[in-house]
């Protein structure tokens, strides 16, 4: 195609016919084989030849047409066998949702290495912290909370936001109900607001004025017990209730209930708060006019106060809460923030002789004098310990380690233990890791730990069997942290869906003999959330290969989903059942971002238990007759792979699938080795692909040519283009169609049907490219390569048709719908190298002019020249030119 119009060139010539690879008008090498005289030119016919010559050449015709239809049935999408030809699927989607399950389920995590003899306390170093969640209503008794521990929680309590309110809502209604996710300090804040509204009331005076009321007798006993003066309370005294409520056969209280024990306080000049677990069940408790929602004590500073009160106890300063370092407000005005208001004076004067006569026992009584010289000469060196506490709260690797958005008032005891601890020799670099990876494992085991143990046990008062009829809503919460742990990242729909279907699973696997109830109408997302510590984000969605935007849902932190899956696995072996079978249908489901996720993490459960974890979930998936559920099996076993070691394991295992498996082992084979992890090198993985590709005449050429594909974008990309080229010289047809056929296929790819690499790399930010031209473009070592690879596909016969069509959709992605560049980059490096001949620029003219009277997408005549000008340099054009007119 010239630079003039080309309404000059009216007649579009024929197509070029391809050159045989031994010829010499085709230098480059090609694919060797039957097509060598199928493709010669026909000699010139004449008039006396015989019918069996024609009859010779109508057979060869026919021929070339079959190696042509068997050559584009190759091509096809291996994974679309279930969706028909026509509708391709959504590989890139599956590829990003694998990409981010791996994200959230970092192999790295030194789970399996920390202590979890007795997981619910920690003992590092000369740290000894219980860690244990209490069971609402099962380990509280009635009785006084005693003056020491409303003491502690006066100096120590961190005020979580809009504690005033709190304050003052019980001020006027006398009762409140207070509703979290157990370890959020809910309790610790009723019995900081019960301590301080009774302070100066009737009650102040009393050394019993704040008590824990029975669980057992619920609100109504605690309503009957108030009014009638059981047990001889003195008016004004404060009540804390933590009502059993997810027991089975528990009713829980409604707003008569409610307004009874309120009007029952008010007479006695008494308050109570009553502390639930948000939830289904206390959902219209906390709906009414009593009900809150506790927030929860910000993390920063809850760290910051209790490091400070760590190092100051070492060095004999006095504790002071709110001191420094974003301590809190404790001792204010009154306003947000502070709780005691006019009693800040009193309190400081108290604080600082409890805080000297502590500092007279820590130096044996040496005389006050001696202490606060102590404490002066200690100053600057606490200062410089904060200084350096506040630099290792931020170490990446200390955050890495932690792994957790927020702490929780336990765990920020324990953290600052380990930082205070570090930073005074105590607490050696690996210990404090160890422990701070330990605090996602509590917490792991804390919410599995008797999940059904109430299931065992009669209701109350009633020797009968057991009921169980509330095991889903029992088991909903559990479900809805496992799925979280499976699918984080995925929409919030998908993930509620998921747990709903393990709710089934476990409740039928707990009483086989009944249909698990489960109310249609309860569901509370924002329950589920405060419930499993997970948080909601708006992101994208694959949809039908188009992305949307829809609600995510994550855990808050990094280290839940890993420590989930090791507790559930590690310690609870009954539950396993259940899980296989509900991964199973995970792995029919048609959404990536839910089949990808649950096959990530089933490889991760492999990984802790391997022989487990092949028998029931990798080798029946992986000879099953659906691709699905086969390239479930396979990125199962890729991921498993991930780890070093499990890697020997599984590439014994995918060996011997490759030699010795059935069709489907053979295929789900193909799949694993396209990661690039289930071989001991490239050549092996090239070797076995080759092995799965040839063998009965090519029957698995497709999945094995998609996966030679996937290998390119890998480092040794270099290597699977010169095993290519051998194969396309290679004595054997099969050989020869493997190279053909992954050529071809490499250039209808994109990139992100392939890449595993995240947005940023080279690669990574031509998603959207065919990774023939994504190469070229990032790898201009390869082009000659890439060039040549090509040039055979289109210079085969049974190839041709094919590669036509591939050649036409990279020119026709030079730019977008809108006219901005798209390919143009990949394009420009390729087609110089692809038209080095003339025959090469001729045949790239036809092309150009064949699409120009495409009736249906018709080329403008200004990017057809466009496009012939990146193939054809200036210089070399000048050339033909003055060529042509000599």
């Amino acid at each position: 195609m010239a630079d003039e119009a080309v309404a000059e060139h009216p007649a579009e010539p024929a197509a070029p016919k391809a050159k045989d690879a031994r010829s010499p008008e085709a230098p480059r090498g090609g694919a060797r084989g039957d097509d060598n005289a199928k493709d010669a030119p026909d000699a010139p016919g004449s008039s006396d030849a015989s019918d069996a010559a024609d009859a010779e050449a109508a057979e060869r015709e026919k021929e070339r047409e079959r190696a042509a239809d068997r050559f584009k049935d190759r091509t096809r999408d291996p994974l679309a066998e279930e969706q028909g030809e026509e509708e391709p699927t959504d590989a890139a989607a599956a590829t990003r949702a694998r990409r981010s399950g791996q994200k959230l389920l970092a192999s790295g995590r030194d789970l399996i290495g920390f202590d979890r003899s007795d997981v619910g306390r920690l003992h590092i170093g000369d740290i000894n912290i219980g860690l244990d969640a209490r069971r609402s209503g099962l380990s509280m008794r009635d009785g006084p909370v005693p003056e020491e521990e409303l003491l502690r929680i006066r100096r120590t309590h961190i005020e979580p936001e809009g504690y005033v309110r709190l304050r003052r809502a019980l001020e006027a209604r006398r009762l409140l109900v207070l509703g979290g996710a157990p370890g959020t300090g809910r309790a610790s804040t009723a019995l900081a607001l019960l301590e301080e509204v009774t302070r100066g009331g009737e009650g102040g005076q009393n050394s019993e004025r704040v008590r824990r009321a029975d669980p057992e007798e619920g609100v109504r006993g605690l309503a009957t017990q108030v009014v009638d003066g059981r047990g001889g309370h003195p008016r004004g005294t404060g009540y804390l209730l933590e009502p059993a409520l997810d027991r089975p056969g528990t009713l829980p209280p409604d707003g008569m209930d409610l307004d009874q024990l309120a009007s029952a306080l008010a007479q006695q000049g008494s308050y109570a708060v009553v502390v639930v677990s948000v939830g289904s069940a206390a959902n219209p408790l906390l709906a009414g006019r009593y009900g809150v929602i506790c927030p929860p004590a910000p993390t920063r500073e809850l760290v910051a106060v209790r490091l400070r009160q760590r190092l100051e106890e070492e060095h004999g300063d006095p504790v002071r809460v709110g001191g420094g370092d974003g301590g809190s407000a404790r001792y204010g005005d009154g306003g947000e923030g502070s709780g005691l208001g006019g009693h800040a004076d009193r309190d400081r004067d108290r604080h600082a002789d409890q805080d000297l006569d502590a500092d007279r026992g820590r130096h044996g009584g040496r005389g006050e004098g001696r202490t606060r010289h102590t404490a002066r000469d200690s100053a600057g060196s606490l200062s410089r310990l904060l200084e350096r506490a506040a630099e290792l709260r931020e170490d990446p690797e200390v955050t890495e380690a932690v792994g957790l958005d927020d702490l929780r008032p336990a765990e920020a005891e324990l953290f600052a233990s380990l930082l205070a601890g570090h930073l005074l020799g105590s607490v050696s670099r690996e210990e404090l890791l160890s422990g701070c990876r330990g605090l996602a494992a509590v917490q792991a085991y804390e919410w599995f730990a008797g999940v059904d143990r109430a299931l065992a046990a009669p209701p109350p008062g009633d020797g009968r069997a057991p009921v169980r009829s509330g095991t889903a809503a029992l088991f909903h919460p559990v479900a809805f942290r496992i799925a979280l742990a499976v699918l984080g990242g995925a929409s919030h729909s998908a993930v509620s869906a998921a747990a709903h279907l393990l709710t089934w699973e476990l409740s039928v696997q707990s009483d086989p003999d009944s249909t698990p109830a489960r109310p249609l109408f309860c569901d509370d997302p924002e329950s589920d959330l405060a419930l499993s510590r997970a948080r909601p984000d708006n992101g994208p969605i694959d949809v039908a290969g188009a992305e949307v935007t829809g609600r995510l849902i994550f855990y808050r932190g990094t280290a839940l989903p890993a420590a989930v899956l090791a507790e559930l696995w590690d310690r609870h072996f009954p539950v396993r059942a259940p899980v296989v079978r509900w991964l199973r249908l995970l792995a029919d489901d048609p959404r990536p971002q839910v089949s990808m996720r649950a096959a990530v993490a089933a490889g991760e459960l492999s990984v802790r238990d391997f022989e487990h974890g092949y028998a029931e979930l990798v080798r029946p998936l992986a000879d099953a007759p659906t691709p699905r559920r086969r390239v479930f099996a396979a990125t199962a076993l890729d991921q498993a792979a991930g780890h070093a070691s499990h890697r020997r394991a599984v590439r014994k295992v995918v060996e011997d699938w490759s030699r010795h498996g059935t069709p489907a082992l053979r295929w789900t084979a193909a799949m694993a080795l396209g990661y690039g992890r289930s071989a001991d090198s490239m050549d092996d993985t090239l070797d076995a692909l080759a092995r799965i590709g040839v063998r009965d005449d090519g029957e698995q050429l497709a999945v094995a040519s998609l996966n030679v594909v996937r290998l390119l974008t890998l480092p040794e990309c270099a290597t699977v283009l010169r095993r290519l080229a051998d194969w396309t010289g290679h004595h054997g047809e099969e050989y020869q169609d493997l190279a053909l056929v992954s050529i071809v296929r490499l250039a209808l790819t994109d990139v992100d049907e392939v890449l595993d690499d995240e947005p940023g790399t080279p690669l990574g930010d031509r998603g959207d490219w065919p990774l023939l031209l994504a190469l070229a473009a990032t790898r201009p070592e390869l082009t000659g390569k890439l060039a040549d690879l090509f040039w055979t596909a289109l210079n085969t016969a049974r190839s041709r048709d094919v590669a036509f069509d591939a050649l036409e959709t990279l020119l026709r992605s030079a730019s977008r719908k809108d006219g901005s560049e798209w390919t143009r980059e990949g394009l420009a490096a390729l087609l110089p190298a692809l038209t080095a001949e003339e025959h090469d620029r001729r045949r790239l003219d036809w092309l150009l002019r064949r699409m120009m009277r495409d009736q249906d997408r018709p080329l403008t005549e200004e990017r057809a020249r466009a496009l012939w000008r990146l193939a054809v340099p200036a210089r070399q054009r000048r050339s033909e030119e003055e060529e042509s007119h000599g």
